[in-house]
């Protein structure tokens, strides 16, 4: 712990002049702390701006989330992936409103017993909305003290991570534990970051680095490789008649949960074994156009993609097999598609996620 302490000092002065200005450090309300903190796993700081704001704006507190139809809720998430996340603030927050009225505990272990949140937020809300010294290690945080301290202990092991974490609470200084633990995340954002290109020379720490001294950035963190993504082929289809297009609703588990998509099957099916299907759907096909082929990456599965749009002949009770026909741009106000689908978002003449809010920003 000793190495530790000698970075509280300048680790916060460089803080206080370099911290970057971003939506949610505006308010350090609990509630703003926490959806930026959901949103900010996983996903870029630039990427979540936009969708923090609208977020917010439709849904400012907890009981308005706890109400929020699920449908609509997907539908101001779509574009950040890992729906999971959404549901389990939507859990959180009707277990507060239940069991504490409302208003956020400020109590580190309840806060920890909530649905979605570990260690990691429970420390970032803690500390940042109520002053509570508990650390809030993230990768940034794992990489910059992996570094100062040349450890070569791999990561991705808990028990390492725990390690951090009990000496980080050990140093964390009374009266700033949200800006502590937010200068250490922000210094591996942006100074100390991956893949052996940290700007050591603004860094606050390198006068104590061992890492630095003894020459292994690029050799530090350790991380234990991660196991390979499973391919998945599939075929994917715009069935369209007239203005109207086909989506489904996938099922309530397993990936995207509960999401709407453009009808899929598995393989990569050739004209006449998707025309050959529609039929099946009862569906009459007038013209079939090959499209490009895509892919989508998700954490443990990459779905190699090709694609088909279908013209259909109206007929009469069309949806039918779980086929819901609707008016396309409706797809894009109401109904939320994951990102997954957005090579084919364009067939349809609609956008998605964030792409959908700035193409509006242009007409304005």
């Amino acid at each position: 712990m000793a190495e530790l302490e000698m970075i509280v000092k300048p680790l916060l002065s460089w803080y206080d002049g370099h911290a970057r200005v971003l939506p949610w450090r505006e308010d350090h309300s609990p509630y703003r702390v926490w959806v930026s903190e959901i949103m900010l796993q996983q996903t870029r700081v630039e990427a979540v701006k936009p969708f923090f704001e609208r977020f917010v704006k439709a849904l400012p507190d907890v009981k308005t989330l706890s109400e929020c139809p699920e449908d609509r809720l997907l539908k101001l998430w779509e574009g950040l992936g890992y729906y999971n996340r959404v549901r389990n603030m939507q859990k959180a927050a009707r277990v507060i409103m239940s069991e504490y009225g409302g208003a956020f505990p400020g109590d580190y272990d309840r806060l920890l017993s909530l649905p979605g949140i570990g260690h990691y937020t429970a420390g970032a809300i803690g500390s940042i909305a109520f002053g509570i010294r508990m650390p809030a290690v993230d990768g940034n945080v794992l990489r910059v003290l992996s570094r100062v301290k040349a450890s070569r202990e791999d990561i991705m092991k808990q028990s390492v991570k725990a390690a951090m974490e009990r000496e980080v609470k050990e140093i964390i200084p009374a009266g700033r534990a949200g800006d502590f633990n937010q200068a250490l995340i922000e210094l591996g954002a942006i100074v100390c970051v991956p893949n052996g290109k940290a700007r050591c020379r603004e860094c606050p720490l390198a006068f104590c680095c061992r890492a630095k001294a003894e020459g292994i950035i690029e050799e530090i963190p350790v991380k234990k490789a991660k196991k390979e993504r499973r391919v998945e082929a599939r075929t994917v289809l715009i069935l369209r008649e007239g203005d109207r297009v086909a989506i489904r609703k996938r099922p309530a588990k397993g990936l995207l949960a509960g999401l709407y998509e453009l009808p899929n099957m598995e393989g990569h099916l050739g004209e006449e074994e998707v025309l050959g299907q529609v039929r099946r759907w009862g569906l009459a096909p007038l013209r079939i156009l090959p499209l490009a082929g895509a892919k989508h990456i998700f954490s443990h599965v990459e779905w190699q993609m090709t694609g088909y749009a279908v013209s259909l002949e109206e007929t009469e009770d069309m949806d039918r097999d779980g086929l819901i026909f609707i008016d396309a741009k409706e797809t894009e106000e109401t109904y939320p598609i994951p990102a997954a689908f957005g090579a084919y978002a364009g067939y349809m003449d609609i956008v998605l996620g964030q792409e959908k809010y700035e193409e509006r920003q242009k007409d304005v």
